[in-house]
């Protein structure tokens, strides 16, 4: 209909409890729930992948504080608006600014929001898609809590659709095969705004299945799924094809994924990931090259680019694997989790103050450089937690020198005597 609303905007939560995928923010210990709950809202930078709803956050914040809000982007705003803002919050006793893009604001801009977000008039909400730690001044950083908000799961995407689908705001009563609601949360990408928009789409030829949604994401998005093979089936063969070392079959299938026309840098992003999580120590190299290879691609793009992604995953294929890092890290947050309030040992605390001091934080601390004998036989882990074992080293590649160096280490901290080093 025309001049009717997008269906993404028609949809917007008007709860957090209708907000999905963040569940670390927005569930029932989110840190912004609990936010909510006690009426106090700290300035904020919401960062994540576009269509996680850093929008919708900020304003379901805003109303949850009752404040007034406003929406400026921070492509088209200036110094006149940030001036025009607090003129408005001194009128309305306080506001709600939520500055989209925020990381492309220049120091100068940057530094007109600082006095009025330490007297209170302003509460900022930043969203940004990059990494707000790059572009935002320290004396910002500093006022600023950070919220990374995760590109939706397949099921979060499948209920966000059926809700659209039901939803008196949203398409009710248009006719749907649910294989296609799956092919159309399997290819947005983690995106709820690119999902809703195309279910818009292939909604109005009259019903959503299998061919309207291919018509509505286009035939080169869409060309990898002809025969029936969804987008993330061929990612993943991608990848346990990286991870089995079969290098041909991984060639095959970066073909058939680079031809089908998924996006080379999320390819790239997957190939580091492999680098991490399957190759990790076995080669530690693998790491350096699967980034510089999407630093390639992002120098040169398509068609030139490619070959970086193909020399990564040709030595991804042939690199030895070991996934020690990856069970290492699991176990660690499992100990985390369930040791949360572990008091770190007194010797190992930071001493910054003479109170702290006075604490004897840092006292009888064995400086390896200095004391190698009283830096093996001071404990490091908390009272009841000395025999935790969290990293295992395998016997591939590299890693096998890191085992036999991780075996002589265990053993002078067991006897608090030290012995030759081994380098790794």
């Amino acid at each position: 209909m025309e001049g009717m609303e997008p269906l993404a905007e028609r949809l917007r939560p008007q709860s957090l409890e209708e907000v999905l995928g963040q569940p670390h923010l927005t569930g029932e210990k989110g840190l912004l729930r609990r936010m909510l709950a006690g009426k106090r809202l700290a300035s904020m930078v919401l960062f994540g992948p576009p269509g996680t709803g850093k929008t919708t956050l900020a304003r379901l914040l805003a109303q949850g504080v009752g404040r007034p809000f406003l929406h400026l982007s921070a492509v088209e705003a200036g110094l006149k608006e940030v001036r025009l803002a607090v003129e408005r919050a001194r009128r309305e006793g306080g506001l709600v600014l939520f500055l989209d893009e925020v990381h492309r604001f220049n120091r100068a801009q940057q530094d007109a929001l600082l006095p009025h977000l330490e007297s209170g008039l302003l509460t900022l909400i930043g969203a940004t898609a990059e990494n707000p730690a790059f572009e935002l001044t320290p004396a910002l950083r500093s006022r600023l809590r950070f919220f990374p908000l995760k590109p939706l799961g397949e099921e979060d995407l499948l209920i966000l659709l059926r809700r659209a689908l039901q939803d008196p705001r949203g398409l009710p009563g248009t006719p749907y095969e649910e294989g296609a609601l799956r092919l159309l949360a399997q290819a947005a990408g983690g995106d709820a705004r690119f999902a809703l928009n195309t279910l818009e789409l292939a909604a109005a030829f009259g019903r959503v299945d299998g061919e309207t949604v291919r018509l509505a994401l286009g035939s080169e998005r869409f060309a990898m799924d002809r025969g029936g093979d969804g987008f993330y089936d061929l990612v993943s063969a991608l990848h346990k094809s990286l991870r089995g070392s079969h290098v041909d079959a991984a060639l095959y299938y970066l073909a058939r994924l680079l031809r089908g026309g998924a996006d080379p840098l999320y390819l790239a992003r997957r190939l580091i990931r492999v680098a991490a999580e399957d190759v990790g120590l076995a080669d530690p190299l693998a790491l350096r090259l699967a980034v510089a290879a999407k630093e390639a691609y992002e120098a040169l793009g398509s068609p030139e680019g490619e070959l970086a992604l193909v020399e990564a995953a040709v030595y991804l294929a042939l690199a030895p694997k070991s996934n020690s890092l990856y069970a290492a890290w699991k176990r660690a947050v499992e100990a985390a989790e369930a040791h949360p309030e572990a008091p770190v040992p007194n010797h190992l605390k930071n001493a910054p103050t003479a109170l702290a001091k006075a604490l004897g934080h840092g006292q009888g601390y064995a400086y390896y450089h200095e004391d190698k004998e009283g830096s093996f036989a001071q404990r490091y882990l908390p009272e009841g937690l000395e025999d935790l074992r969290l990293f295992q080293a395998t016997g591939e590649g590299w890693e096998e020198r890191v085992r036999e160096r991780l075996k002589a280490l265990r053993e002078r901290f067991a006897r608090g005597n030290p012995g030759p080093d081994k380098a790794p």
